[in-house]
């Protein structure tokens, strides 16, 4: 059975850091691509940022080039999200997801975390 559990969201100021993080089991999780989303309310969810199975290639939205850094430790079955620089339309709740190899910017992920909430003050 597969499970992605996401940790570390919470409520931060404006300009300030998270770090997010999803912990994998029940895959080979060095074979699977994994992604980050958000959902905002009211709204589709959205690719925030992705990396490859070997975590040789990062891919993000334009949103949040340059704030947030995806990456991953296959030794830990992790992956993270490092978010600076956090503004208020960061708000969401945010997913990981994991796809068999190759990354893909749709939600055509094969597996999902619960989500775990992020609210950014002003």
């Amino acid at each position: 059975q597969v499970q992605l559990v996401e940790s570390g969201g919470g409520l931060v100021q404006a300009g300030g850091s998270l770090r997010l993080s999803c912990a994998a089991s029940g895959l080979t999780f060095s074979s699977y691509a994994m992604g980050w989303f958000r959902q905002a309310p009211g709204k589709e969810r959205e690719f925030v940022a992705a990396i490859s199975w070997s975590g040789g290639s990062t891919y993000y939205a334009d949103s949040v080039k340059g704030r947030f850094t995806i990456s991953r430790d296959n030794a830990k079955n992790t992956v993270y999200l490092q978010m600076n620089s956090l503004k208020p339309e960061d708000t969401a709740v945010y997913y990981c997801a994991a796809r068999k190899f190759q990354v893909v910017r749709t939600t055509q992920y094969e597996y999902w975390g619960l989500g775990t909430q992020v609210t950014v003050s002003s």
